[in-house]
């Protein structure tokens, strides 16, 4: 079995279940590919397989990940487009999360002690007036968005504290300097008014992001250096 397939983790219905590598699809695929994927919204991943990355926090959540990938699959395979099918499957996944996880009874509206539940440790090397912390991504995912996955921060997401930027602990650690390098590059262009826009143009935070995160990824001498620019940049907007 060779890269990107780490084992097999099952068979559910026609699909076979591959635990991979995400760190090596993200630098030699796809930088694109998140916590799970299908065939239809990635067309490098065969028809009868389901991929899940390798998770590196103390949850697991594969069981939700393929609720939302039959769901996902099998829309998509009827003709709906990926915005639909995403939408069904993140309600599907949620009240699955629900049914499981008692904490989400309780009200998370300005609630400290939650925030306090998700911060692991503040990674101080790379903070600064913004802080860069890690975080339990399940908890992320569990209470506020399913769709958080890899990093994100208070400019984009309005349950992250002001200045803040969140790195989900189920990214593996030899990878999580290049989601804070994005992170926080997509952070300063938003302070000084770039928009997130998922969209492939020039004037898209996400985009510029992605494209240092790929650079340093093939250029991983570089990492380093840019992670240090991108700090002093975020102390000098505030």
């Amino acid at each position: 079995m060779k890269k990107p397939y780490i084992k097999k983790y099952g068979e559910m219905s026609h699909f076979i279940i591959y635990i991979v590598d995400g760190n090596y699809i993200r630098t030699n695929i796809d930088e694109e590919f998140t916590n799970f994927g299908q065939h239809y919204r990635f067309k490098y991943i065969p028809k009868n397989e389901f991929w899940i990355d390798l998770e590196h926090g103390k949850s697991d959540e594969s069981k939700f990940f393929i609720d939302h990938l039959l769901l996902e699959n099998r829309l998509m395979a009827q003709g709906k487009n990926y915005s639909f099918a995403e939408y069904e499957a993140e309600k599907k996944e949620k009240l699955e999360r629900i049914k499981t996880d008692s904490i989400l009874k309780k009200n998370k509206q300005n609630d400290s002690e939650l925030i306090n539940k998700i911060h692991i440790k503040q990674l101080k090397k790379f903070s600064g007036k913004v802080k860069v912390w890690l975080v339990d991504g399940r908890l992320v995912r569990d209470l506020y968005r399913v769709q958080f996955t890899e990093g994100g921060h208070d400019l984009v997401y309005s349950f992250i504290p002001p200045k803040e930027i969140w790195i989900d602990d189920d990214v593996s650690p030899k990878e999580r300097k290049y989601i804070i390098l994005h992170e926080l590059y997509e952070r300063n262009l938003m302070a000084k008014g770039w928009t997130y826009d998922l969209s492939k143009n020039t004037n898209s935070a996400h985009f510029a992001a992605s494209h240092i995160e790929y650079k340093c990824r093939h250029n991983p001498k570089l990492l380093m250096d840019c992670l240090k620019a991108e700090v002093v940049k975020s102390d000098k907007l505030y």
